[in-house]
């Protein structure tokens, strides 16, 4: 079975290209589609920067043994947090019509007003911006993409840290 696992430097360099390449797409479609991101978006994108920090810095040590597992533990913890922000995020946009919530201050104004802890509530409750679908690719949104990119970590993740460690 370990044959046909990658060596854990390789697996995090793809991984991180993963991230880079969603990061890209993201980045695209905001500069130059003009689809401007809501705030839950943003949390999804710092959730994909997480793990591509973890991942790149997990790429430059190429730790063995037990260090690979803590990157692997770290890299789970990243895709778990940005995948509940989208699983959110999916939830908010197959709301009815008549149940989606108003539409909030944009993230900027919120950060300079409130406090983080308040900031971080009102995101998550969502509203009626990231209620919207504004693109799909395949029938899937921006945030089911999302979800599929957390997957793909997680599962990168849950490799790392249960794989037979060298003797």
């Amino acid at each position: 079975m370990s044959s046909i696992i990658p060596a854990p430097r390789l697996l995090n360099i793809l991984a991180l290209l993963a991230c880079l390449a969603a990061m890209a797409g993201a980045l695209y479609l905001q500069h130059v589609d003009g689809l401007e991101p809501c705030p839950l978006c943003i949390f999804q994108r710092v959730g994909v920067i997480a793990a591509a920090v973890i991942l790149l810095i997990a790429s430059l040590h190429g730790p063995k043994g037990v260090g690979v597992r803590i990157y692997g533990a770290l890299t789970a913890l990243a895709a778990l947090g940005g995948g509940a922000v989208a699983a959110r995020h999916i939830w908010l946009q197959n709301l009815p019509a008549d149940q989606v919530p108003a539409c909030g201050p944009g993230l900027d104004y919120m950060l300079d007003v409130f406090p983080l802890q308040n900031v971080l509530q009102q995101v998550l409750a969502g509203s009626g911006e990231c209620a919207e679908m504004d693109w799909s690719f395949l029938g899937l949104s921006l945030p089911a993409w999302s979800m599929v990119v957390f997957a793909g970590l997680l599962v990168v993740a849950l490799i790392q840290m249960f794989r037979p460690l060298p003797r």
